[in-house]
């Protein structure tokens, strides 16, 4: 009930005022039965946007550390994260994937929508940064359509490390919903779900006009900070020798 009252009262409405978001291809999504929506992730805001201009419910998979706040503000954070239809996920060790695999299988399996980020991660530039399987292994056994979604100038709205967004146009694009069920049984070869990923973000490439990097998001932002961390180590002031 809460999910709604934030989609059509709290927050749906301002985020129409201040993104005044043009939506494109909303017929490719379909109107009943499970179904995953799979978009590029540029900003803190695409959690809020994508959901605000769907006429159905969609859930994503969130990052854990939304839900595990410490007081009063962590415990509102997490309340609204629940209510916004957002499931937590922890991505630290070993089973990270397959419990993010698990929770997405569990909501197609009621018929809804899944809504993920195969990057994994925002992007940290602007971007579009290679998939991960994940969202291949959950497609492949649930049998189900793969919507591909683009969310357009959320970065120059957003960009990480803004908190508040400028007010300024965005558009959000869904594709034509792709079918593998010429791969149904075969989720556990990891040459189909590379293809299957690839074709994924092809397709969110080709309606988000991005600029692709074969390389995972998380690999790059870890070599980016050593880079800076280098960088601030050569130009720090040495200490005169006596």
């Amino acid at each position: 009930m809460f999910y709604y009252l934030l989609k059509y009262v709290l927050l749906g409405p301002l985020l129409r005022l201040v993104f005044r978001p043009r939506i494109e291809g909303l017929e490719h999504v379909p109107s009943s039965g499970a179904a995953i929506v799979a978009g590029n992730h540029l900003s803190f805001s695409d959690h809020f946007l994508m959901p605000a201009v769907l006429k159905r419910r969609i859930t994503f998979l969130a990052k854990a550390e939304y839900f595990t706040g410490p007081g009063l503000k962590g415990r509102l954070t997490a309340f609204f994260f629940h209510s916004a239809g957002q499931i937590p996920v922890d991505r630290s060790g070993k089973e990270a994937g397959q419990a993010a695999i698990r929770e997405g299988l569990g909501v197609l399996s009621k018929g809804e929508l899944l809504g993920i980020y195969p990057e994994g991660t925002r992007s940290h530039d602007g971007r579009l940064y290679k998939g991960k399987v994940g969202v291949a292994v959950m497609a492949l056994k649930a049998g189900v359509p793969v919507v591909p979604c683009a969310m357009i100038g959320t970065f120059e709205a957003q960009p990480p490390g803004r908190k508040i967004p400028r007010i300024r146009p965005v558009v959000i694009r869904f594709g034509e919903p792709l079918d593998f069920s010429r791969y149904a049984g075969m989720e556990s070869e990891k040459a189909v779900l590379r293809a299957v990923t690839d074709e994924i973000m092809y397709a969110i490439l080709s309606l988000s006009e991005q600029e692709y990097v074969d390389r995972y998001a998380a690999d790059e932002k870890a070599a980016e900070a050593e880079r800076r961390k280098a960088e601030e180590k050569r130009r720090a002031p040495r200490m005169p020798l006596r």
